[in-house]
């Protein structure tokens, strides 16, 4: 057989040649606008053009501070194709981490959105290595040109270049992306994705037991591009000759619904927080059709059954849960029954956070490095390997991370026969209460399910006599009025009763980290410094 190199570049080169009449739409202020894939492709080929007379010519790093938009995409594929290195800047990351991230990939070239500008012109002065900022969009530049550097504008940067480019041969194990986590604990960590691991990824995005993305499809990439490469949902579609729409800067829910009815995507990507509040909104307004979503993709925190049930049920759309994160690419696992089972098992099932995808092996492992058995009991931290699982930080952080070639998660759970996992925490929230664990994942599942209840956080905080005990942070919707004392007797039947909550405090929202998770760490501090109202609640 022929050792033909997985790389974006093949995907670039299949997207916008065979499926060259498909279309990436973006929503603007004043409407949509459509670019062909072929469109795409000349565009991806004017930008390497560029970036060559600026000097990128080898795998320099070429960053992003952008909406998910055509422009986006097109950087996507033009600078791993040209041999650089993509490297999303997570916008919603403070300041001085911005700076930190970019310094250490070194980014030598910046693009950045317009309706961005004001957010990145305080940080620019202090990215060392960045040369050139190429600003996309219309508005006024001067807040950019401020910081000394280079800046172009990105419509007079590639018009005239040359709409064909001599895409080189590459190494399918060469640097083709990276990203860096949220930085949580300290600061953010770099994951390198290569040309063959992000191939092989895709792959397993567009299978049947992953996304199942084709060539009939319409995808709805809400995720940010800057988090995790949007899932891997962009290469996902431009291999399929999927048709793809894009939301820019417009992530409300109205904005979110009215894509889904004039654009009709079947399939979309998004975290749980943005689906609950286009829940409501429906709620509120039942008249909007949001039908022709056939499959939604919903990960990055644990997603209600409760919710999913409601899709189904009223607007006929199935939300397939899924897990992964930055170091896994991210699609890891997902969530979802073989045929025939029973229908308690089956919604059981769409309550973990799924069985591994092929291609991704799975373990669950004692605090003294024992691996545990898949029973469904046994509780430990999640381990993973795989084609597009890393296997190191950039420049060797954390080596703690990776045992023996698998990357430990973070993530607490237990594995059943099958090898569907439910995660119950991660191992920095896990509840220690009295020498026993208490999942606040599940905790929180089951708060989201009553119908008073927009959103719950559930953080562990000290005890005198437990040493731990639950504290249950709760948005209320509008209007609702449920009491400490009407919650904890409505988790009365879903949990164990030593589980059950006595803290309570009701919040006007719950502080969230940049990728759109709860921020645990800030509940935490915001309790131990009588940052909240707390209410008891025993029986």
């Amino acid at each position: 057989m022929s050792d033909f190199p997985l790389t974006i570049t093949a995907i670039l080169r299949h997207g916008c040649g065979v499926h060259g009449a498909r279309t990436v739409t973006t929503a603007t202020s004043d409407g949509y606008r459509h670019t062909t894939y072929r469109e795409l492709g000349q565009q991806a080929a004017q930008l390497a053009n560029a970036l060559r007379r600026l000097g990128i010519t080898g795998d320099e790093r070429v960053a992003t501070f952008m909406w998910n938009n055509a422009e986006h995409l097109a950087v996507y594929l033009a600078a791993p194709s040209m041999g650089a290195v993509l490297h999303t800047l997570n916008i919603r990351l403070f300041p001085e981490q911005i700076a930190f991230v970019a310094n250490e990939a070194e980014d030598r070239v910046v693009l950045v959105d317009m309706s961005l500008a004001k957010l990145l012109a305080p940080v620019l002065p202090h990215l060392e290595t960045v040369h050139t900022v190429i600003a996309v969009g219309e508005g006024d530049t001067a807040a950019l040109e401020e910081s000394g550097k280079t800046v172009l504008r990105y419509a007079e940067l590639i018009d005239g270049e040359s709409t064909e480019f001599d895409w080189p041969d590459i190494d399918e194990r060469s640097a083709a992306a990276m990203c860096y986590t949220s930085g949580t604990t300290g600061n953010p960590k770099g994951v390198v994705y290569s040309h063959r691991s992000s191939y092989l990824h895709t792959m397993a995005t567009c299978s049947t037991n992953g996304i199942g993305v084709g060539s009939s499809d319409r995808v709805f990439a809400i995720v940010p591009m800057f988090h995790a490469n949007a899932w891997g949902l962009p290469y996902a579609a431009v291999m399929a000759g999927a048709d793809l729409v894009l939301p820019d800067c417009n992530m409300n829910p109205p904005a979110i619904v009215d894509m889904i009815e004039t654009q009709r995507p079947t399939v979309a990507g998004a975290v749980p927080t943005i689906w609950n509040d286009v829940m409501h909104l429906l709620e509120k307004d039942p008249d909007h059709d949001i039908s022709s979503l056939r499959l939604v993709g919903c990960g990055g925190s644990a997603v209600p059954v409760s919710m999913m049930r409601t899709f189904e049920d009223k607007y006929g759309v199935q939300i397939r849960q899924l897990w992964g994160m930055t170091e896994t690419s991210p699609l890891a696992t997902l969530a979802w029954p073989s045929v025939g089972t029973s229908e308690d098992r089956h919604w059981a099932i769409r309550g973990t956070q799924g069985r591994p995808i092929c291609g991704v092996e799975m373990r669950i492992v004692a605090d003294d490095g024992a691996v545990l058995p898949n029973d469904g009991q046994a509780v430990g931290e999640v381990e993973v390997r795989g084609p597009w699982i890393t296997a190191s930080y950039y420049r060797g952080h954390d080596e703690s991370k990776f045992d023996s070639g698998w990357l430990r998660t973070g993530d607490v759970g237990r594995v059943d026969e099958e090898g569907f996992v439910t995660l119950t925490d991660r191992a920095k929230d896990v509840i220690k209460s009295g020498g026993e664990w208490i999942s606040s994942v599940e905790l929180e599942t089951c708060l989201i399910g009553h119908p008073d209840v927009l959103e719950a956080a559930v953080v562990a905080v000290p005890d005198e006599r437990w040493q731990e005990r639950p504290l249950a942070v709760v948005v209320l919707n509008d209007g609702a009025s449920a009491s400490a004392a009407e919650l904890r007797k409505f988790l009365a039947d879903k949990v164990v009763r030593w589980w059950l909550p006595e803290r309570w405090a009701f919040a006007d929202e719950i502080p969230r980290t940049s990728v759109g998770k709860y921020d645990k760490k800030t509940i935490r501090s915001r309790y131990a410094e009588d940052g909240y109202e707390v209410v008891e609640a025993r029986d």
